[in-house]
């Protein structure tokens, strides 16, 4: 007897054991079912090797206990204990099943089915199942027969005698035999329907491809056909009554619960569609209809019941069609569109522990596999495998990914589906997620043979292999391109030349020759630039296909690798930090306009980086600029190369505007794309302002300088007007000033008149000097008198034209008037004087409105260029920029004076003031605010994508595809852009009739 408050011998070797439970163990091995081998050294090292002996042994007491009569028990333990190969196998699936083991408990003599250990009994095929499910008469018998079968596969799999390969196959080997042993008692059951017609059941998915898991939807497709001349469309509705009752059969649940559900969802149109077809009506819709992942499905059809003869005619006929899906349009895009999609249907509670669909799980496996299949399965047979692993060692044997990428991708989804076998053999139920608590990944861990520390060992090594997926999915499509062309790794296998240029082709790129001459320029040789180029170029190649110009973000690669190749800052910069590769791929094959701004100054990439705190593509304050720009105007030596200083400046902050503004459209990987657009537009309209404001600092000062010395005759001011002036500038914009001088005391007018027009001659000819950075225009023809009027004014002789001449428009371009460079008091001044112009005491009088509307019903017809389509003219098309900026602009003319808050240059925010005021409701205010800003957006889009400015959508569909995939549309979704473009601009302008002309 154990003395009080020690433990006893059998406690200790419990723990030592890895029971868990000790005391609760102990009281079961006391219990009397046991006692014939309670003491038998051997029980206790079999309870302790299997996964949760704990649960062994509560399986085991429950097993005795259930057997009919004392013989019974006695021989079930006198087996347990004298026969090794039973002792194993029903001790391993009873501390792996809690389920299988509520089966035993259930039905007492099914143990029996682990006693037999024949050499047929070690890999059973469809025959052997089927003489297992041979007696189910129905649903229940053949549940019964089922975890029977199930008992043995577990057996096996839990001992180690069958790999994850061989359990997967025997696993739909059982299910090929359940669908059969179903649709037999189906037509059993209906034997008038069953004459009627022939019914091919066809497997598709993880039972298709011969690798099922213990739990999971078996997805099927039927093809239906008439029987000895019986009526089609009787046939069918038999057929359809056979098909949808074995699917019952499978799949309700019963005293013995369920098997599992039988799914024809991936049959064509899906649950919309009819549930059984002929065979003529499929090819029918396949070759009419079937999208991408509709063909990518039929890589695992396998016909595995009824009309065998029917379901080979049925794959026959749509193999062709299977490995012609390459071809299609958009074919990688459809691919990597519908795993995108996958990721993004996890809830975010669930994403790090999704074994299958997460990021580096089973499906980024699958996907990558059968991408490769489609695109070479066309010219090379031996990659048509519906299985997995299979196919991925043929990709491997033929060269199509490196043996030392496939071996890795082999044990690493060999782990990853061993975890999902074991999570789901548990309770029998069909999940995908990693459990979170710690005796469930003890239990799985110790299952996987971790034994020293199951629980860290077991997400340690999930990680891991979960790492190498998801870096050997990004690389595993790219790779094998630079293999064929860099003459790498003597001996192995590599991608041919054809191979490697049918690839690019499925990518999207338009001009295969040329990219594999770039990528030879790139990746061949021994150099360490070589080397660090081909880590880097797999997943660029990714990136590049990943928008609507792959071909122009690899050429452009090549030309700053070769700008920068030897410099040792930049391959570093792109191998080692995070962001910098990545940003610079989405940067080069965005469009023009940021390599060409980059190729002027290559040395700019290193803004890409996340040095710094990751502030590389923040844009910098007016302040900031101005101070860096004019004290390079004063290191500079005359006024030419002051202002070609102050113009670098420009083209380097050009470069971080535009390839933030890209980057926060596209998203990368670590961070998704910016959801508020107008956030998008007033990030560039500001950084582009501040920055055209402080140029225009610098070159007056260089100016100054060269002509005058430190002071100028006169005071002088330049004023930023329209978008300029109200921080809205895009890429192409330019810039709309007045300038305003006052001669400086005892100097002549005319001396001082002579310097002011000299000084902006000169501004505008050093800022438009052809060279390697791109020019500044100023714009003055927003003067009074317009291009009739003097360029440049003194404030007395503004203030005497407004006073006497001033016009209704003018005064609604003052709106946008705002000091931007120059002499601050003189501009605080001018401000002062155009201030009761354009917000009017008491509002604008009605002939003042009817003129404004009258001057933009003139413009709506004048303006509009000739040919174009106006409802997708951004500018002066309906719903345009042009209605929303004169709507906002009459209400403040309107209202100004009495509500402070419209006294801004900007658009939205006198738009927003407006709202506040309660002058135009919220929801209209919204509409003109989105149109607005989508109107904006798709300027700024042409400007990236083309390299020139222009107000209307590109009419060459590669730039087309450029400007929706900045937009946010995914490749092949042009037509929902310009849709939702017209729609928007279309609610725009009923908001404007009503509000701008009064109707």
């Amino acid at each position: 007897m154990t003395a009080p408050g020690r433990r006893s011998s059998t406690f200790t070797r419990l723990l030592r054991h890895g029971f868990t439970h000790p005391s609760a163990a102990e009281r079961l091995l006391e219990s009397p079912e046991l006692a014939p081998i309670r003491n038998d050294p051997v029980l206790l090292e079999a309870l302790g090797a299997t996964a949760d002996p704990d649960l062994t042994l509560d399986g085991l007491v429950k097993l005795v206990e259930a057997q009919p009569d004392p013989t019974a028990q006695r021989e079930l333990l006198d087996t347990v204990i004298a026969a090794k190969p039973l002792r194993d196998r029903l001790l391993g699936v009873l501390g792996a099943s809690a389920a299988l083991a509520d089966h035993l408990a259930r039905h007492p003599g099914d143990w029996q089915a682990l006693a037999m250990y024949e050499p047929r009994d070690l890999h059973p095929e469809v025959e052997e199942f089927e003489q297992g499910l041979a007696g189910a008469t129905d649903p229940v018998s053949l549940r019964v027969a089922y975890r029977r079968c199930l008992l043995s596969i577990a057996a096996r799999d839990v001992c180690g005698t069958t790999d994850l390969a061989q359990t997967a196959a025997e696993l739909a080997d059982l299910a090929t035999a359940t669908l059969r042993a179903a649709l037999a008692i189906a037509r059993a059951a209906a034997p008038e329907d069953a004459s009627q017609c022939r019914l091919a059941v066809i497997a598709m998915g993880k039972c298709g491809g011969h690798e099922l898991n213990y739990v999971s939807d078996v997805d099927v497709i039927f093809v239906g056909e008439t029987a000895d001349g019986a009526d089609e469309a009787k046939a069918l509705r038999s057929a359809t009554k056979l098909a949808s009752h074995m699917m019952r059969i499978c799949s309700e649940t019963t005293v013995e619960g369920s098997i599992w559900p039988v799914d024809a969802n991936l049959r064509p149109e899906g649950r919309n569609g009819p549930l059984v077809r002929t065979l003529s009506s499929h090819l029918a819709y396949y070759r009419r209809w079937a999208k991408t992942w509709e063909f990518q499905a039929l890589l695992k059809a396998r016909p595995v019941a009824g009309d065998i003869d029917l379901g080979e005619e049925y794959i026959d006929a749509l193999e062709p069609m299977v490995w012609k899906a390459a071809e299609r349009d958009n074919f990688v895009a459809d691919v990597q569109k519908m795993r995108r999609r996958v990721v993004e249907t996890i809830p975010v509670s669930e994403v790090d522990r999704q074994l299958k669909l997460g990021p580096g799980g089973l499906r980024d496996v699958e996907f990558a596999v059968q991408l490769l299949q489609l695109v070479h399965g066309r010219d090379d047979a031996s990659l048509r495998s519906g299985t997995t692993l299979d196919a991925l060692q043929a990709l491997a044997t033929g060269g199509y990914v490196g043996r030392a990428d496939a071996a890795q991708l082999d044990t690493a989804y060999r782990f990853l589906r061993s975890m999902e076998h074991r999570i789901q053999l548990y309770r029998l139920r069909r999940t995908h997620l990693v459990p979170e608590d710690e005796a469930d990944l003890r239990r799985i861990g110790r299952s996987l043979g971790l034994r020293v520390d199951p629980v860290a060992e077991l997400n340690r090594e999930w990680r891991r292999h979960s790492s190498v997926v998801r870096r050997l999915h990004e690389k595993l499509f790219y790779r094998p391109l630079l293999d064929a062309v860099a003459q790498l790794a003597p001996g192995e296998a590599r991608l041919s030349a054809g191979a490697a240029r049918e690839r690019l082709i499925a990518l999207g790129y338009a001009d295969p020759a040329a990219a594999l001459r770039h990528l030879e320029a790139l990746a061949s040789g021994v150099t360490r630039k070589a080397a660090i180029q081909r880590t880097l170029l797999p997943v660029l190649l990714g990136w590049f296909a990943d928008s609507a110009d792959p071909d122009a973000g690899l050429l452009n690669f090549r030309k700053v690798s070769d700008a920068l190749g030897k410099t040792p800052w930049y391959l570093r910069l792109l191998r080692d930090e995070g962001a910098a590769a990545e940003n610079l791929a989405r940067v080069l094959s965005a469009g023009r306009l940021a390599p060409d701004l980059l190729m002027r100054a290559p040395e700019a990439v290193a803004l890409l980086g996340d040095g710094d705190g990751g502030t590389g593509l923040e844009p910098r304050s007016r302040a900031h600029l101005e101070q860096e720009i004019l004290a390079a105007v004063g290191r500079a030596d005359g006024g030419v190369q002051a202002v070609t200083a102050a113009r670098g400046v420009r083209r380097r902050e050009l470069f971080r505007t535009a390839a933030a503004d890209i980057v926060d459209s596209y998203g990368t990987e670590t961070k998704p794309a910016e959801a508020d657009q107008g956030a998008l537009v007033d990030r560039v309209g500001g950084a582009v302002s501040d920055l055209t404001a402080a140029t225009l600092s610098g070159t007056l000062r260089a100016v100054v300088r060269e002509g005058w010395g430190d002071t100028l005759p006169t005071r002088f001011a330049i004023i930023g007007m329209g978008r300029f002036g109200g921080h809205e500038l895009g890429y192409g914009s330019d810039a709309d000033v007045l300038f305003v001088h006052e001669p400086q005391d005892g100097v002549d007018e005319h001396e001082a008149a002579a310097a002011a027009n000299r000084v902006v001659s000169e501004m505008r000819r050093l800022l438009q000097v052809p060279s390697a950075d791109p020019p500044l225009l100023i714009d003055a023809d927003l003067r009074p008198e317009g291009k009739s009027g003097p360029l440049v004014r003194t404030l007395n002789s503004y203030a005497a034209y407004y006073r006497r001449w001033s016009l209704v428009w003018e005064s609604q371009a003052l709106l946008r008037a705002e000091p931007v460079a120059g002499d601050a008091e003189l501009a605080g001044r001018f401000i002062e004087l155009i201030d009761p112009l354009r917000y009017p005491a008491e509002g604008l009088g009605d002939d003042a409105v009817r003129e404004i509307r009258r001057l933009k019903a003139r413009m709506e017809s004048e303006r509009l260029p000739r040919g174009s389509d106006p409802k997708l003219h951004s500018k002066l098309g309906p719903g345009g920029l042009s209605d929303v900026e004169w709507t906002v602009q009459l209400l403040q003319l309107q209202h100004g004076w009495a509500e402070p808050g419209l006294r801004t240059t900007r658009t939205r925010e006198a738009l927003a003031a407006a709202c506040a005021a309660g002058l135009i409701p919220g929801e209209e205010a919204a509409i003109l605010d989105e149109a607005w800003v989508l109107a904006t957006r798709v300027r700024n889009a042409v400007m990236l994508v083309r390299g020139r400015a222009g107000d209307t959508f590109p009419s060459d569909a590669r730039e087309l595809a450029a400007v929706g995939r900045y937009l946010g549309y995914e490749p092949g979704h042009v037509g929902d852009m310009l849709d939702a473009y017209r729609r928007t601009a279309r609610r725009a302008r009923g908001v404007v009739e009503e509000l701008f002309y009064g109707g």
